[in-house]
């Protein structure tokens, strides 16, 4: 394996040593403002911009790859599923907060600014990585009662709707919501 190569020098950042991240930086983070770039297109700039969120989006990675939370990180592809992910996080996080109502102001819809952000249907290669991060995860969990939880919610039933289905009330689904989001707290680099 070659010095330059991303496999060692995510290898060299997983040890704990930060110097790593400059090779990275100098490969990816063009990559990541054009990818912020796109997911801003149409969204009116304010306070901040795709630099700031490729920024952003890098010192989480660091952050996580050098703490141990991205166990599955391994190569030039796990990096760019990790990257893809945390970018396109932040571009929504940002959305989120510019729509905001300012000062104790009405919210204002988010609906015009998302939809320049995903469009109206995500990329293939973003449906594919979201769909493969999915089921890496489902994967995770211990039962198979907790795995069609997480599908029934993913799918867009209601806690409601679940209890029902299931027999129980609404609280039972809630706690065990609660359990899956603690079993993968450490599993998404945010």
């Amino acid at each position: 394996m070659s010095d330059e190569s991303v496999t060692h020098w995510l290898g060299v950042l997983k040890a704990g040593d930060t110097a790593a991240a400059g090779p990275l930086w100098q490969r990816y983070f063009p990559k990541l403002v054009a990818l912020a770039r796109a997911r801003l297109a149409g969204f009116p700039r304010r306070a901040a911009d795709e630099e700031d969120i490729a920024l952003s989006a890098f010192h989480s990675f660091c952050r996580d790859a050098a703490a141990g939370r991205l166990p599955r990180l391994d190569d030039r592809d796990d990096l760019w599923r990790v990257l893809l992910l945390i970018t396109g996080q932040k571009a929504v996080d940002l959305v989120r907060r510019e729509t905001a109502g300012k000062r104790g102001g009405a919210v204002a819809s988010a609906t015009p600014h998302f939809d320049a952000i995903a469009g109206t249907e995500p990329t293939p290669e973003f449906a594919a990585l979201v769909a493969e991060e999915f089921r890496r995860l489902l994967d995770k969990l211990p039962d198979a009662d907790l795995k069609t939880l997480a599908v029934w919610k993913m799918e867009g039933y209601s806690n409601e709707e679940i209890a029902r289905r299931w027999g129980c009330v609404p609280r039972t689904v809630e706690r065990r919501l609660k359990v899956i989001r603690s079993l993968w707290a450490g599993e998404v680099g945010a």
